[in-house]
């Protein structure tokens, strides 16, 4: 089950379980379309991995599993991340 994430962790924007511009990674990673294509350029900054849009979930669906509620810290490190992003840069997704 989804956590839904309630915001970006890289600039701390709010993203409801109905936000279409939620982007995760395979561990959930949750930041906002600018973030992840961006300033991350669709290199997760702690797993390495690509991003997707998050499914949304309905409302029926979110009364019995609700979403994450407490926003996860903002951390996007641009120096560690630059050389992530350069080991990855030309590797794709499916190879990393």
């Amino acid at each position: 089950m989804l956590e839904l994430r309630p915001s970006c962790e890289g600039c701390g924007k709010s993203l409801p379980p109905n936000a279409p511009d939620a982007m995760i990674c395979t561990y959930e990673c949750t930041f906002c379309e600018v973030c992840a294509l961006s300033t991350l350029r669709n290199v997760c900054p702690n797993c390495g991995g690509n991003f997707q849009h998050r499914p949304i979930r309905t409302r029926v669906q979110l009364q019995k599993h609700p979403a994450h509620i407490e926003p996860f810290p903002i951390s996007i490190d641009e120096a560690a991340h630059a050389s992530y992003f350069e080991r990855y840069r030309n590797t794709p997704p499916t190879e990393r």
